[in-house]
This record gives structure tokens, sequence and C-alpha cells, in this order.
């Protein structure tokens, strides 16, 4: 069983296939949770199309939750890309005006140094 299993009180939400986790005290932003397969896969790309259509769900469902200016959607798949936890799990992040005064690059930002486009 893994933490997120485990912790099922920190649950928001959930499906047959899915469900959604608070990240308070890990949270990047206010907002932030963690949409899980409840099958214990290593990596999203271990996932079930069925459950990759649950946890989108779930992913939708948050951002009901949680209005923001924007988000990040992301998950890390294994160890080099910084996953700690090897139960399959995608972020979202609610983002806000303000919380970065240059936002451009996104998800480009997780290699240091490669957040811009330009040279």
């Amino acid at each position: 069983m893994s933490i997120f299993t485990e912790q099922k009180n920190r649950w928001l939400d959930e499906n047959d296939l899915a469900f959604c986790i608070d990240q308070v005290g890990y949270e990047v932003s206010p907002g932030h949770c963690l949409v899980c397969p409840k099958r214990e896969v290593r990596t999203v790309l271990d996932m079930s199309d069925d459950e990759w259509l649950a946890c989108l769900d779930l992913i939708r469902s948050a951002v009901g939750r949680n209005p923001a200016d924007g988000y990040n959607i992301g998950v890390n798949c294994g160890e080099y890309a910084g996953q700690s936890i090897m139960h399959a799990h995608i972020h979202v992040i609610p983002r806000y005006a303000g919380d970065d005064t240059n936002p451009r690059g996104g998800v480009r930002a997780v290699i240091p140094g490669k957040k811009s486009y330009g040279g």
C-alpha cells in the first residue's frame, strides 16, 4: 500500500478507478493536489485507458474546485524524471497571476536553464 492509499482521510474526491489527494504541507501553490489511479502502478505510462479517463475526470473536478488564472498539470515518470513515490500520480498545480514574474516556458523549467525558448 502506498502513502497515497494509506492516507484516505486526505482524499478530496474519488471515482471507481482513481482518487484525488491534497498536498497540504507539500503544495507548490494553494490548491495543489494529486490525482492517482487506485490500482498501484509505477507510472502513468502503466495505467489502463479506463484509468486515464477516470483520472481526467478528477483533474477536471479539481480544476473546478480551485479556480485559478492557469494550471500546470504534469507527471514525473521514473526516478530520473524526479518521481519520488512510485505510485503513479498527476500533479494539478493552480497558477495565479504574479506567482512567477515570467511564467513563459512553464514545465520546461524542470530542467535548469531550459525554461526560456531563446538562445
